[in-house]
């Protein structure tokens, strides 16, 4: 793939540390600010503090994937309109978590409809509720089931549910015409990923739904990674997909070696890495999430 990286900035934006896991700091600190790479003519990818954006200018306007936090969806906005005056068609949130839908809120007033699956939704407004920051919020107006498409300008844009993975409420954004898929959380990249049972996470069926995104779209697939340890390194191919099934059942094995051999949740807590995964490092701190999810999701 030919990718074009027309935009760098290596300034530090305020309020980088109310990232909540200690690992996230360490990695954000180590890479620009923010970066925007072309994948094509239309479509780029903007990373930086939170979750990988997408963005596809059409016709119609801007459709994009995801927003991050407030200070740097403000900057792709800025950015894009540097291109010319094309409007904002579509915002859509890949899943709830505020490094992928906290940056809605600087797209009030300038995007003309936010989109996400059901369950999304009611995972930022409870979140929201939760930590009383219903102000900071731009909820999706939007939302679907199952199956979501249409065609804007020459791009067909097609979400897919296939079920709890990452949490209960994950979409894949299908671009068709580019063929490249959004997999938000779903995929992170040789990184012990978060698992929010708290929000419907399944691991068993995170399992399934890599396997269902395999079989429903083509060997030349690009798919687009919620984090990785590069910003560069956030656009894989299909061969990956069983690369994060191979880490999550890895993980349940390991847990249900443990527990069968007789140890304990706190014993198992105790394990710093989880062996059989060794391409995996545990960037964000996120090991004993991984554990403890995994546990209770053997023990029913």
């Amino acid at each position: 793939m030919n990718r074009r990286n027309f935009v760098r900035n290596s300034i530090l934006t305020a309020g980088a540390m109310s990232l909540p896991a200690q690992g996230l700091f360490a990695l954000f600190f180590q890479q620009p600010a923010w970066n925007i790479t072309m994948l094509n003519d239309e479509t780029g990818l903007f990373t930086g503090r939170g979750g990988t954006i997408l963005f596809s200018k059409t016709k119609e306007g801007y459709v994009v994937v995801d927003s991050q936090f407030p200070e740097q969806s403000k900057i792709l906005i800025d950015e894009l309109r540097k291109k010319g005056e094309s409007p904002f068609r579509l915002l859509i949130n890949t899943h709830h978590h505020g490094d992928h839908s906290g940056g809605n809120i600087s797209f009030k007033g300038v995007v003309q409809h936010v989109l996400a699956h059901e369950n999304s939704k009611i995972n930022q407004e409870k979140v929201a509720k939760d930590r009383k920051t219903e102000a900071a919020q731009l909820y999706p107006d939007q939302t679907f089931t199952d199956t979501w498409s249409e065609k804007i300008g020459k791009e067909k844009f097609t979400l897919h549910y296939f079920g709890a993975g990452h949490t209960n409420g994950d979409s894949l954004v299908h671009l068709e015409h580019a063929n490249i898929v959004h997999m938000g959380d779903l995929l992170f990249r040789n990184i012990y990923p978060n698992i929010d049972r708290g929000a419907g996470a399944s691991i068993k069926n995170w399992i399934t739904v890599l396997e269902k995104a395999g079989k429903t779209f083509s060997k030349k697939t690009k798919y687009i990674c919620g984090h990785s340890p590069k910003p560069e390194d956030v656009v894989v191919g299909p061969e990956f997909l069983p690369q994060m099934q191979f880490y999550l059942q890895n993980l349940l094995s390991f847990v249900e070696k443990e527990i069968k051999a007789g140890k304990t949740k706190e014993e198992i807590l105790q394990n710093t890495f989880i062996p059989g995964a060794d391409d995996w490092k545990d960037a964000f701190k996120f090991v004993k999430v991984n554990l403890t999810v995994a546990y209770e999701e053997l023990m029913g």
